[in-house]
């Protein structure tokens, strides 16, 4: 047996990374069950909880996910194995799961696990015929490019992210869509690439340009915008929990917006994105750091933080550190490693001694629990870096200061004496055990400390280096969920054992190593995506997409997603012509219901009333929108926006009754249909002209003729109400602080108002295809 055992071990070493080059299809080339796309799925769900990695909870001395313990005789039971290679019949695991004696079953009754139906027992039945190969996780092999399959369509590729869903959409009996109509596709790229809709200029230029190069010219100018930095920090703002207040009862006000108009000028600046997560994890710990690496290091301490009287400042230290582990493993690594803070990993090789290694770069900040008087609130919180009026007109140009003087910001810096970490039994800040060193998961990639210190530098070079195996595929999937909806790995947090499988493995891992192979190239790997023929389809669903793909997971259509709740505010403003574009600064505070802040404070700090900003900082983009975590902004809360409490990865995505009513009720909305209204009637384009007008700048496309109509039946109809006095013009256009233009008719204006209201009330004014 012991030849056996060793022998099953070796051939698993051997045949993992074939059969992972080969699982796209769900087995090997030569037709071999995959352990990791369809045994480890099985065996995570049903057994791991009592076989798997958490020695607390470890049954039987028997662990199932790993191979040296499945073939050995069973601890119970010694002339038994759970598995033997080759053998089902001989295999405990297969007895149990098909006996019907609750004594003996597998998984049992009490654990409420539910029994395996017959295919998860037939699966696991052939993969010990075929040897009961054991493979490393997926997510923690190297990627490898592979070679581009061959295409039966070789005239709809345009580059290589084509060859790759091609085949899967042909594999699963699915035929991709045409292009979509040059209007339609400018929507999507203008709306992706900046959060902003195109102008009726620029719908004209493309539409007018019949080169070959069309399409590309249109990235390369939107790539060039300002406007791209802004719309790919948004995403990055939900990892870095980023928000206005410190959270908790008091929920005063913080000063960390510069650290949000850097990550727009680095966005915009296309900072490599090794060097962009290194300054963020690390850059106070670079070689003479610069005050701009500094301030990336705010990335860490974005976290709520308390000023209540009473806490116990270890405690509340600790939970810092806590949150810090958090959105570095969730939002760099994809892994759930916050499970294995009380306890070993139910699921993942994560112990709960490489949680608190983990935990131990980041315990050595001069951060403290609590500081100062309750009375008395402060902007920033030590470690603090104060950036004068002169570095910034002079240096740090990119900072947007409303006012002179100096700001502060809450940022990273090393204790002047090493801090012990210990692991804390259960998770509690107070029940010390065992003494830890920094240290990164063995279990992703070894921490050379020949070549790593032991501190966040070294962590942040771990974390970027080519041979790690996460960084640069949870970074791609993240930007292909944000132009597809979904990613390549639905589960975008989680690359662990319970999240999802790649859909597209071979091409998450070249894209991966594509990006790496450039020099970590932001704006290549977007331009790469874009222009693949798999982004410009249509979005329009067949009865076989439905039938086959109702979730669009194979890409043989472009998504119709609904925009993200910052970006409907931001298409409101720049269609009316009310958006005020300046880039960066402090948070301002638009329209909100009144009494919301007041019923939910405590009463005291800066916070405790919402007092509306003014004029231009009215209309500034949503991103720009204040956060107060103990009640953020409720209309962008009920689009489904990040509340910034904790790190997030992917919002969800819900339809509900109050969206509707937002978009007919809203003051913003409303204040725009009247702002535009009455700037298309001063252009006196006729009835006609002025619907179409707005119609194509909302909806970015002509509008029908039927459409048309609708629209001018109901303009007629709203004006006569208006002209007989049965609705009241004044009292339907007074909304919103900007000026009314009285040089035009009120009953015409509010007419007009209303049948805008309604293009922006259409399901196509929010949604990007």
């Amino acid at each position: 047996m012991k030849r056996t055992l060793a022998a099953a071990i070796f051939i698993a070493g051997i045949l993992g990374f074939v059969i992972w080059n080969n699982w796209g299809t769900g087995e090997s080339a030569s037709g071999r069950i995959s352990y990791n796309f369809h045994v480890r799925p099985i065996l995570s769900d049903k057994c791991f909880a009592c076989h798997g990695p958490d020695k607390n909870k470890l049954q039987a001395g028997l662990r199932l996910d790993q191979p040296e313990s499945a073939y050995a005789p069973l601890p119970e039971n010694p002339g038994a194995f759970a598995i033997v290679p080759g053998k089902p019949e001989a295999s405990e695991l297969i007895k149990r799961i098909t006996s019907k004696n609750p004594e003996e079953q597998m998984p049992p009754p009490e654990s409420h696990l539910g029994s395996l139906t017959e295919s998860e027992i037939d699966i696991l039945r052939k993969w010990i015929e075929q040897g009961a190969v054991y493979e490393k996780h997926w997510a923690f092999i190297p990627p490898q490019k592979a070679a581009l399959p061959k295409v039966k369509d070789p005239d709809w590729v345009n580059n290589e992210i084509d060859h790759f869903t091609l085949g899967k959409m042909a594999e699963k009996g699915l035929k991709h869509n045409e292009e979509a109509q040059k209007d339609h596709l400018l929507k999507r790229i203008s709306l992706d690439l900046t959060g902003l809709p195109p102008t009726l200029e620029e719908m004209d230029q493309f539409a007018g340009d019949n080169s070959e190069n069309a399409f590309e010219k249109v990235v390369d100018r939107l790539l060039e915008s300002p406007q791209y930095g802004e719309k790919m920090a948004l995403y990055w703002l939900d990892i870095a929990r980023y928000s206005d207040s410190y959270g908790y009862q008091d929920d005063n006000i913080r000063t960390q917006w510069p650290y949000r108009d850097w990550v727009i000028h680095a966005f915009n600046q296309n900072m490599p994105y090794d060097q962009f997560i290194t300054w963020q994890l690390a850059g106070d710990l670079l070689p003479k750091a610069s005050k701009e690496q500094i301030l990336a290091t705010a990335f860490l301490r974005n976290h709520k933080y308390t000023e209540e009287g009473g806490v116990i400042p270890e405690e509340y230290r600790v939970e810092y550190v806590l949150d810090k582990v958090k959105t570095y493993t969730k939002g760099l690594l994809a892994l759930t490693v916050e499970c294995a803070q009380c306890h070993d990993h139910k699921y993942d090789p994560v112990s709960q001694k490489d949680y608190y290694q983990v935990f131990g770069f980041f315990n050595t900040s001069k951060e403290a629990g609590f500081e100062g008087d309750v009375s008395v609130s402060k902007p920033a919180k030590t470690p603090i870096l104060t950036l004068s009026e002169k570095e910034i007109k002079d240096v740090l140009t990119f900072i947007n200061p409303r006012d002179t003087g100096s700001v502060t910001v809450s940022v990273m810096e090393e204790a002047d004496t090493a801090r012990t970490t210990y692991i804390l039994n259960r998770g509690a800040y107070d029940q010390p055990t065992d003494v830890v060193r920094p240290g990164a998961l063995a279990s992703v990639m070894p921490f050379d400390t020949t070549r790593y210190k032991r501190n966040r530098l070294g962590l942040a070079e771990w974390t970027v280096s080519k041979k790690n195996p996460l960084t640069a595929r949870v970074f791609v999937n993240q930007l292909w969920q944000e132009f597809f909806g979904t990613g390549l790995v639905k589960t975008t947090g989680d690359f662990g054992m319970q999240g999802n499988l790649p859909t597209h493995p071979e091409l998450l891992d070249w894209l991966a190593v594509d990006f790496m192979e450039n020099d970590w190239d932001i704006k290549r790997l977007v331009k790469k995506i874009v222009l693949s023929a798999t982004y410009c389809q249509s979005s329009e669903i067949t009865p076989q997409h439905l039938e086959i793909d109702p979730e669009n997971l194979y890409l043989a259509r472009s998504p119709r997603l609904r925009l993200k709740a910052e970006l409907i505010r931001d298409v409101l403003l720049a269609s009316s012509g009310l958006l005020q574009k300046d880039i960066g600064g402090p948070s301002v505070k638009p329209y909100q219901p009144k009494g919301l802040w007041e019923v939910a404070s405590s009463g005291r700090g800066e916070l405790k009333t919402y007092e509306q900003d003014q004029d231009s900082a009215l209309y500034r983009r949503g991103m720009y929108t204040f956060i107060k975590l103990t009640l953020p902004p409720p209309s962008m809360m009920v689009f489904d926006a990040s509340n910034r409490d904790q790190c997030e990865v992917k919002r969800p995505r819900t339809n509900t009754p109050l969206q509707a009513l937002i978009m007919m009720n809203d003051p913003t909305v409303l204040e725009a249909s009247r702002v535009f209204a009455q700037q298309l009637l001063v252009e006196n384009k006729g009835v006609a002209g002025t619907i179409a007008r707005a119609f194509r700048s909302i909806i970015c496309r002509k509008a029908s003729q039927k459409e048309l109509d609708i629209l001018e039946r109901y303009y007629a109809e709203q004006l006569q109400l208006f002209r007989s006095k049965q609705l009241d013009a004044y009292k339907t256009l007074a909304v919103g602080d900007s000026p009314m233009d009285k040089k035009v008719s009120p009953d015409e204006s509010a007419a007009l108002m209303k049948t805008i209201n309604t293009i922006y009330n259409m399901e196509e004014a929010i949604t990007k295809s």
